[in-house]
């Protein structure tokens, strides 16, 4: 007997090209080692430019994307930018995702309601991470605010890099590969894990197990961390190839040298 694929919604800022592209690769390299199938949809909020007055803007398209995606029923519904919500003030992500609850359900769907910026908090703290490194493409302000956030979670920034590009498609053309040059310049020492990428526009995934490998800790992204949340909120094994310790069969052993 077929069984029928998971749907995976995202609302996606119309300038990102990533998420649709990272999320879409971790589960279809997991369909190759196990049974599960996923089908991936869609809905888009305007945005352009990275600067706090139109991720605040953007905010606001959120509900009627996610009374889009409720009438595709999915079975996982995520916001897909971390830095629209990390701007607006520690804890938002609750909000958004108590707000984005209630319209699913008015709209019969019960999928299960989440956020890119509430999955990187729970993934560092699957981890047992307390200590982290991290590098974003924001302006300092932004990353800033990132920093912040986390540290509101109760987990401590020890080094940010802050790539200073505003244009939305152009972090979305940077090669990820780069990471592995610019993770050199982030201060690991005393990291628990390091975040490659905290940006999910910011392509990592290509370079998130070279440079696990090469850094000997646990590094992960936010789109990462989104895939595992998801996979949590299925049900599912949280096991995909080469995608970091995170999403690793053998992450409990990466993870207990920080516990």
């Amino acid at each position: 007997m077929t069984q029928t694929p998971f749907r995976i919604g995202q609302i996606v800022p119309s300038s990102n090209t990533t998420m649709e592209t990272e999320i879409p690769a971790m589960l279809r390299a997991r369909e190759q080692i196990l049974p599960e199938r996923f089908t991936f949809h869609s809905s888009r909020m305007r945005m352009h430019r990275v600067v706090k007055e139109e991720l605040a803007a953007m905010n606001l398209q959120g509900l009627r994307c996610a009374a889009e995606l409720a009438d595709a029923r999915v079975d996982v519904m995520s916001t897909a930018c971390l830095v629209a919500i990390m701007a607006m003030g520690p804890g938002y992500h609750r909000q958004v995702e108590e707000d984005l609850r209630r319209v699913a359900r008015e709209n019969h769907c019960d999928a299960a309601i989440m956020t890119s910026a509430g999955a990187l908090v729970a993934g560092l703290k699957t981890l047992g991470a307390r200590k982290v490194s991290l590098m974003a493409p924001y302006m300092k302000p932004l990353t800033q605010a990132v920093v912040e956030y986390i540290e509101h979670e109760g987990i401590e920034v020890i080094d940010a890099l802050s790539f200073e590009i505003p244009d939305n498609l152009e972090v979305g053309r940077r090669d990820p590969m780069q990471l592995l040059d610019d993770v050199k310049r982030l201060n690991t020492a005393n990291a628990d894990a390091v975040v490659l990428s905290a940006c999910v526009q910011m392509p990592s995934l290509p370079a998130i197990q070279l440079a696990q490998d090469r850094l000997g800790l646990p590094v992960t992204s936010t789109a990462v961390s989104t895939v595992r949340q998801m996979l949590d909120h299925l049900g599912l094994a949280p096991v995909v190839p080469n995608a970091g310790a995170l999403l690793a069969t053998g992450h409990e052993a990466l993870s207990a040298r920080v516990a």
